[in-house]
């Protein structure tokens, strides 16, 4: 059996400044109709930053979704024309105040695929060095460092819940181990 779902109707809801919205209408693999809610967001970066301590890090700011402040790596959004890799080096420096010339990619993930269509691209450099924080005018938030074993143990503790953060430490904890697919 085809479980492709064609679709059929696309209706646009919402268009801001970092979602859209839209409702598809679509033709199931049982021939019946549906509809699916769609964010689509554009591409995003988020980049694991260790320093010659051995410390990654981290910034900690207000998510108005969950009503409270979490620890991220530094992500942002890729402006429009900008590659992946322009798009971290400027995050991390915009967010921590650190900067790099070299960044190395690791991966790609899609965050919520059941309703989002936002990528990450997830980087990571050993190689920082401080620079000035330039953070944007809506943005509140501070760069702190954590021991690099410190911050697997919160992941692992359920103290770091933010999704591109365990994803791209985790995928960085196996390159350090060269754990290999």
């Amino acid at each position: 059996m085809d479980y492709i779902e064609r679709t059929m109707k696309s209706d646009k809801i919402y268009d801001g400044k970092i979602v859209k919205l839209r409702i598809d209408t679509v033709e199931l693999p049982n021939k019946k109709y549906s509809k699916r809610e769609i964010v689509e967001h554009s591409p995003a970066v988020a980049i694991v930053a260790v320093t010659q301590e051995d410390e990654l890090l981290l910034v900690k700011q207000y998510r108005k979704p969950i009503e409270k402040m979490i620890y991220e790596i530094p992500a942002g959004m890729v402006e429009l024309k900008e590659k992946p890799k322009d798009a971290a080096v400027r995050e991390l420096r915009e967010e921590t105040g650190y900067t790099t010339d070299k960044i190395e990619y690791m991966t790609e993930f899609y965050t919520s695929p059941g309703f989002c269509d936002e990528k990450i691209h997830a980087f990571y450099t050993e190689d920082i060095e401080i620079d000035s924080q330039n953070l944007d005018e809506d943005e509140f938030l501070y760069c702190v460092k954590v021991p690099y074993d410190d911050v697997v143990k919160m992941i692992m503790r359920g103290e770091i819940t933010d999704a591109k953060t365990i994803a791209a430490v985790l995928f960085y904890d196996g390159i350090r181990r060269k754990i290999h697919a």
